[in-house]
Protein backbone atom coordinates (compact mmCIF):
# COMPACT_ATOMS: atom_id res chain seq x y z
CA UNK A 1 0.00 0.00 0.00
CA UNK A 2 1.42 3.57 -1.27
CA UNK A 3 1.68 6.72 1.01
CA UNK A 4 -1.34 8.36 -1.02
CA UNK A 5 -3.60 5.91 1.00
CA UNK A 6 -3.14 7.79 4.51
CA UNK A 7 -3.88 11.17 2.85
CA UNK A 8 -7.26 10.12 1.87
CA UNK A 9 -10.09 10.96 4.41
CA UNK A 10 -11.57 8.33 6.19
CA UNK A 11 -15.15 6.46 5.62
CA UNK A 12 -18.19 7.62 7.78
CA UNK A 13 -17.28 4.16 9.22
CA UNK A 14 -13.70 5.42 10.54
CA UNK A 15 -12.07 3.31 8.42
CA UNK A 16 -10.02 3.68 5.46
CA UNK A 17 -11.56 3.26 2.01
CA UNK A 18 -10.22 -0.10 -0.26
CA UNK A 19 -8.71 0.53 -3.52
CA UNK A 20 -9.77 -1.81 -6.10
CA UNK A 21 -7.29 -4.16 -7.28
CA UNK A 22 -5.48 -4.01 -10.19
CA UNK A 23 -4.22 -6.18 -12.59
CA UNK A 24 -0.78 -6.54 -14.47
CA UNK A 25 -1.30 -5.20 -18.05
CA UNK A 26 -3.64 -2.82 -17.59
CA UNK A 27 -2.40 0.83 -18.92
CA UNK A 28 -3.33 1.71 -15.26
CA UNK A 29 -0.04 0.46 -13.60
CA UNK A 30 2.34 1.84 -15.65
CA UNK A 31 2.20 5.04 -13.50
CA UNK A 32 2.17 4.75 -9.12
CA UNK A 33 0.35 7.01 -7.59
CA UNK A 34 -2.32 8.08 -10.51
CA UNK A 35 -5.61 8.63 -9.55
CA UNK A 36 -8.00 5.09 -10.28
CA UNK A 37 -10.60 8.21 -12.18
CA UNK A 38 -8.32 8.91 -14.61
CA UNK A 39 -8.44 7.55 -18.02
CA UNK A 40 -5.80 4.46 -18.41
CA UNK A 41 -3.67 5.56 -22.14
CA UNK A 42 -2.11 2.60 -23.78
CA UNK A 43 1.83 2.57 -24.14
CA UNK A 44 3.10 4.58 -27.50
CA UNK A 45 5.90 1.60 -28.20
CA UNK A 46 2.87 -0.26 -28.39
CA UNK A 47 1.70 1.24 -31.59
CA UNK A 48 5.11 0.52 -33.50
CA UNK A 49 5.25 -2.98 -32.33
CA UNK A 50 3.88 -6.20 -34.64
CA UNK A 51 1.67 -8.56 -33.50
CA UNK A 52 -1.31 -8.04 -31.78
CA UNK A 53 -2.70 -4.61 -31.07
CA UNK A 54 -5.22 -3.80 -28.23
CA UNK A 55 -8.22 -2.65 -28.96
CA UNK A 56 -8.78 1.44 -28.26
CA UNK A 57 -9.87 2.32 -24.63
CA UNK A 58 -13.25 1.88 -23.78
CA UNK A 59 -14.89 3.50 -20.71
CA UNK A 60 -14.27 0.80 -18.25
CA UNK A 61 -16.60 -1.09 -16.10
CA UNK A 62 -16.90 -0.88 -12.36
CA UNK A 63 -15.84 -4.29 -11.69
CA UNK A 64 -16.47 -6.01 -8.37
CA UNK A 65 -13.32 -6.61 -6.14
CA UNK A 66 -12.25 -9.95 -6.33
CA UNK A 67 -13.65 -10.43 -10.22
CA UNK A 68 -10.88 -10.45 -12.96
CA UNK A 69 -12.30 -7.71 -15.84
CA UNK A 70 -13.58 -8.95 -19.35
CA UNK A 71 -10.64 -9.45 -21.57
CA UNK A 72 -10.72 -7.46 -24.48
CA UNK A 73 -10.67 -8.37 -28.49
CA UNK A 74 -6.94 -8.30 -29.83
CA UNK A 75 -6.68 -6.19 -33.19
CA UNK A 76 -3.85 -7.47 -36.04
CA UNK A 77 -2.60 -5.18 -38.51
CA UNK A 78 -3.42 -4.81 -41.99
CA UNK A 79 -7.25 -6.31 -40.75
CA UNK A 80 -9.80 -3.81 -41.46
CA UNK A 81 -12.69 -2.13 -39.73
CA UNK A 82 -12.98 -1.12 -36.52
CA UNK A 83 -12.94 -3.31 -33.57
CA UNK A 84 -16.08 -5.37 -32.59
CA UNK A 85 -17.92 -3.44 -29.76
CA UNK A 86 -17.80 -5.94 -26.16
CA UNK A 87 -20.47 -8.77 -26.32
CA UNK A 88 -22.99 -8.57 -23.25
CA UNK A 89 -22.09 -11.02 -20.68
CA UNK A 90 -25.09 -13.48 -21.85
CA UNK A 91 -23.49 -13.84 -25.45
CA UNK A 92 -19.70 -14.11 -24.30
CA UNK A 93 -19.92 -17.94 -26.03
CA UNK A 94 -21.01 -16.74 -29.31
CA UNK A 95 -18.82 -16.57 -31.97
CA UNK A 96 -17.41 -12.93 -33.55
CA UNK A 97 -18.55 -12.43 -36.73
CA UNK A 98 -16.28 -10.87 -39.62
CA UNK A 99 -17.42 -8.02 -40.65
CA UNK A 100 -15.43 -7.72 -44.19
CA UNK A 101 -18.00 -10.17 -45.77
CA UNK A 102 -21.11 -8.30 -44.25
CA UNK A 103 -19.23 -4.93 -45.74
CA UNK A 104 -18.74 -6.76 -49.45
CA UNK A 105 -22.83 -8.01 -48.95
CA UNK A 106 -23.65 -4.20 -48.56
CA UNK A 107 -21.30 -3.12 -51.31
CA UNK A 108 -23.09 -5.49 -53.47
CA UNK A 109 -26.25 -3.37 -54.73
CA UNK A 110 -24.47 -0.58 -54.83
CA UNK A 111 -22.24 -1.41 -56.97
CA UNK A 112 -24.80 -3.09 -59.12
CA UNK A 113 -26.73 -0.12 -58.89
CA UNK A 114 -23.48 1.69 -60.26
CA UNK A 115 -23.38 -0.47 -63.24
CA UNK A 116 -27.17 -0.23 -64.08
CA UNK A 117 -26.93 3.34 -64.28
CA UNK A 118 -23.96 3.32 -65.65
CA UNK A 119 -25.21 1.17 -68.86
CA UNK A 120 -26.74 2.59 -72.34
CA UNK A 121 -29.98 1.75 -73.37
CA UNK A 122 -30.21 -0.40 -76.36
CA UNK A 123 -29.77 1.81 -79.22
CA UNK A 124 -33.06 0.62 -81.85
CA UNK A 125 -32.20 -0.22 -85.33
CA UNK A 126 -33.21 2.10 -87.91
CA UNK A 127 -33.42 0.25 -91.47
CA UNK A 128 -32.81 2.97 -94.03
CA UNK A 129 -35.02 2.29 -97.27
CA UNK A 130 -32.95 1.01 -100.48
CA UNK A 131 -33.27 3.58 -103.35
CA UNK A 132 -35.37 2.02 -106.48
CA UNK A 133 -32.05 1.91 -108.78
CA UNK A 134 -30.15 -0.26 -105.89
CA UNK A 135 -32.96 -2.87 -105.66
CA UNK A 136 -33.11 -2.80 -109.74
CA UNK A 137 -29.71 -3.87 -109.96
CA UNK A 138 -29.78 -6.82 -107.24
CA UNK A 139 -32.72 -7.75 -109.25
CA UNK A 140 -31.15 -7.62 -112.24
CA UNK A 141 -27.77 -9.94 -110.64
CA UNK A 142 -30.47 -12.32 -108.86
CA UNK A 143 -31.88 -13.20 -112.39
CA UNK A 144 -28.86 -13.71 -114.44
CA UNK A 145 -27.40 -15.93 -110.77
CA UNK A 146 -30.51 -17.67 -111.76
CA UNK A 147 -29.97 -18.09 -115.50
CA UNK A 148 -26.40 -19.20 -115.06
CA UNK A 149 -27.45 -21.70 -112.98
CA UNK A 150 -29.77 -22.87 -115.38
CA UNK A 151 -27.73 -23.17 -118.27
CA UNK A 152 -25.32 -25.15 -116.06
CA UNK A 153 -27.30 -27.38 -115.27
CA UNK A 154 -28.89 -27.86 -118.81
CA UNK A 155 -25.42 -28.54 -119.79
CA UNK A 156 -24.76 -31.27 -117.64
CA UNK A 157 -28.29 -32.46 -117.92
CA UNK A 158 -27.47 -32.45 -122.02
CA UNK A 159 -24.03 -34.30 -121.17
CA UNK A 160 -25.39 -36.73 -118.95
CA UNK A 161 -28.55 -38.00 -121.36
CA UNK A 162 -25.53 -38.26 -124.21
CA UNK A 163 -23.52 -40.33 -122.18
CA UNK A 164 -26.20 -42.68 -121.44
CA UNK A 165 -27.12 -43.12 -124.73
CA UNK A 166 -24.32 -45.13 -125.46
CA UNK A 167 -25.24 -48.04 -123.41
CA UNK A 168 -28.25 -48.38 -125.99
CA UNK A 169 -27.94 -49.95 -128.89
CA UNK A 170 -29.03 -47.81 -132.48
CA UNK A 171 -31.64 -49.69 -134.21
CA UNK A 172 -33.50 -48.43 -137.51
CA UNK A 173 -37.07 -48.46 -136.79
CA UNK A 174 -38.34 -49.21 -140.30
CA UNK A 175 -41.79 -50.46 -141.51
CA UNK A 176 -42.99 -53.48 -142.24
CA UNK A 177 -42.23 -54.86 -145.19
CA UNK A 178 -45.19 -57.52 -145.68
CA UNK A 179 -49.03 -55.67 -144.70
CA UNK A 180 -52.39 -55.77 -145.60
CA UNK A 181 -54.09 -52.95 -147.62
CA UNK A 182 -57.83 -54.32 -147.93
CA UNK A 183 -59.44 -56.21 -150.95
CA UNK A 184 -59.47 -54.71 -154.29
CA UNK A 185 -62.78 -53.68 -154.02
CA UNK A 186 -61.92 -51.06 -151.87
CA UNK A 187 -59.96 -49.25 -154.24
CA UNK A 188 -61.31 -47.20 -157.39
CA UNK A 189 -59.64 -46.00 -160.21
CA UNK A 190 -56.50 -43.59 -159.89
CA UNK A 191 -53.75 -43.10 -157.26
CA UNK A 192 -54.73 -44.21 -153.57
CA UNK A 193 -52.05 -42.39 -151.12
CA UNK A 194 -53.01 -42.99 -147.78
CA UNK A 195 -50.86 -45.24 -147.37
CA UNK A 196 -47.71 -42.86 -148.32
CA UNK A 197 -46.93 -41.61 -144.72
CA UNK A 198 -46.96 -45.10 -142.99
CA UNK A 199 -45.77 -47.86 -145.84
CA UNK A 200 -44.83 -45.61 -148.33
CA UNK A 201 -46.29 -46.78 -151.27
CA UNK A 202 -49.29 -46.04 -153.58
CA UNK A 203 -52.08 -47.83 -154.87
CA UNK A 204 -53.11 -47.28 -158.44
CA UNK A 205 -55.82 -49.28 -160.12
CA UNK A 206 -56.36 -48.98 -163.81
CA UNK A 207 -58.53 -50.46 -166.60
CA UNK A 208 -56.49 -53.59 -166.43
CA UNK A 209 -54.74 -53.94 -163.35
CA UNK A 210 -54.19 -53.04 -160.20
CA UNK A 211 -50.23 -52.16 -158.84
CA UNK A 212 -48.23 -51.03 -156.30
CA UNK A 213 -45.76 -48.40 -156.68
CA UNK A 214 -42.74 -48.12 -154.25
CA UNK A 215 -43.14 -44.22 -153.49
CA UNK A 216 -38.98 -43.26 -153.97
CA UNK A 217 -37.19 -41.48 -156.27
CA UNK A 218 -34.85 -43.34 -158.54
CA UNK A 219 -32.74 -39.99 -158.53
CA UNK A 220 -31.48 -40.04 -155.10
CA UNK A 221 -34.07 -41.69 -152.95
CA UNK A 222 -36.12 -38.84 -152.20
CA UNK A 223 -39.74 -39.11 -151.48
CA UNK A 224 -42.29 -37.71 -154.60
CA UNK A 225 -45.72 -36.05 -153.88
CA UNK A 226 -48.83 -36.69 -155.97
CA UNK A 227 -50.04 -33.83 -157.75
CA UNK A 228 -53.61 -34.64 -158.77
CA UNK A 229 -54.31 -31.15 -159.99
CA UNK A 230 -51.52 -32.48 -162.99
CA UNK A 231 -51.74 -36.03 -162.59
CA UNK A 232 -48.64 -36.62 -161.91
CA UNK A 233 -45.82 -37.58 -159.13
CA UNK A 234 -43.43 -34.43 -158.29
CA UNK A 235 -39.89 -34.78 -156.40
CA UNK A 236 -39.44 -32.18 -153.99
CA UNK A 237 -35.91 -32.53 -154.13
CA UNK A 238 -34.95 -31.96 -157.98
CA UNK A 239 -37.49 -31.58 -159.93
CA UNK A 240 -38.24 -35.21 -161.22
CA UNK A 241 -41.76 -35.87 -162.65
CA UNK A 242 -43.53 -39.41 -163.29
CA UNK A 243 -47.04 -39.92 -164.71
CA UNK A 244 -49.89 -41.43 -163.00
CA UNK A 245 -48.26 -44.98 -163.47
CA UNK A 246 -45.08 -43.87 -162.33
CA UNK A 247 -42.96 -43.50 -165.69
CA UNK A 248 -40.10 -40.79 -165.42
CA UNK A 249 -40.54 -38.05 -168.32
CA UNK A 250 -38.89 -35.10 -166.69
CA UNK A 251 -36.39 -34.19 -164.70
CA UNK A 252 -32.75 -36.47 -163.80
CA UNK A 253 -34.75 -39.31 -162.99
CA UNK A 254 -32.78 -42.08 -164.64
CA UNK A 255 -35.77 -44.68 -164.94
CA UNK A 256 -39.06 -45.34 -163.69
CA UNK A 257 -40.09 -46.06 -160.03
CA UNK A 258 -40.02 -49.50 -158.43
CA UNK A 259 -43.45 -51.77 -157.86
CA UNK A 260 -43.63 -53.54 -155.07
CA UNK A 261 -44.81 -57.62 -155.07
CA UNK A 262 -48.52 -57.83 -154.68
CA UNK A 263 -50.46 -61.12 -153.98
CA UNK A 264 -53.95 -62.11 -152.46
CA UNK A 265 -54.24 -64.18 -149.35
CA UNK A 266 -57.24 -67.11 -148.57
CA UNK A 267 -59.63 -64.52 -147.26
CA UNK A 268 -59.00 -61.82 -150.44
CA UNK A 269 -56.91 -59.21 -149.05
CA UNK A 270 -53.84 -57.45 -151.20
CA UNK A 271 -51.51 -58.85 -149.59
CA UNK A 272 -48.10 -56.25 -149.87
CA UNK A 273 -44.44 -57.29 -149.86
CA UNK A 274 -41.99 -54.23 -150.23
CA UNK A 275 -38.83 -56.23 -149.08
CA UNK A 276 -39.74 -57.62 -153.18
CA UNK A 277 -39.47 -54.83 -156.14
CA UNK A 278 -40.12 -54.54 -159.82
CA UNK A 279 -37.78 -52.10 -162.07
CA UNK A 280 -37.59 -51.10 -165.16
CA UNK A 281 -34.30 -50.47 -165.73
CA UNK A 282 -32.62 -47.73 -168.17
CA UNK A 283 -32.08 -49.03 -171.51
CA UNK A 284 -32.97 -52.46 -170.64
CA UNK A 285 -36.03 -54.96 -170.19
CA UNK A 286 -39.58 -54.07 -168.20
CA UNK A 287 -40.35 -56.70 -165.14
CA UNK A 288 -43.82 -54.87 -164.11
CA UNK A 289 -45.17 -57.59 -166.22
CA UNK A 290 -44.25 -60.00 -164.44
CA UNK A 291 -45.96 -62.49 -161.67
CA UNK A 292 -46.40 -60.26 -158.23
CA UNK A 293 -45.98 -56.76 -160.01
CA UNK A 294 -49.76 -56.50 -160.64
CA UNK A 295 -53.22 -58.32 -159.79
CA UNK A 296 -55.57 -59.22 -163.19
CA UNK A 297 -58.99 -57.24 -162.24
Amino acid sequence: MSDDSTNKPPSPEGKPRKEPKIWPGRAAAAAAGSTPAAPEASPPAAAAQPGPVEAPATPQEEVPAGEKPKKQPKIWKGRTGAAPAAAPAAATTAPAVPAAPAARTAAAPAAAAKTTASAKPPVPLVQVPKKPEVIESEEKMTNRRRFAIAAVFSFLTANLLMFMRFFFPRVLFEPKTVFKIGYPSDFGFGVETKFQKDYRIWVVRNSESIFVIYARCTHLGCTPDWISSENKFKCPCHGSGYDSEGINFEGPAPRPMDRANVQLDPQGQIIVDTSILYQWPKGGTSHFKDDGAYLQV
